[in-house]
């Protein structure tokens, strides 16, 4: 059995891109709490350091209405 906490990569987020500070398959979405699979994460704050599972999720953690 795999542990789950393994699984959980910790990432430097920056402009256009990310680098893997802890090797893992996912991130956790910081408004939802849902895995976020690296190969499908498209959205992050570079300013808060956090992932989100989509487009609506950003938008919520940015006050923002899409």
């Amino acid at each position: 059995m795999v542990d789950s906490a393994s699984e959980q990569a910790l990432l430097h987020y920056g402009d256009g891109e990310f680098a893997v500070i802890r090797p893992g398959r996912t991130v956790t979405c910081a408004v939802s709490g849902r895995p976020v699979p690296l190969e499908t994460l498209r959205y992050w704050s570079t300013r808060l350091q956090e992932a989100y599972a989509g487009p609506a999720e950003a938008f919520q953690r940015l006050g923002q209405v899409p």
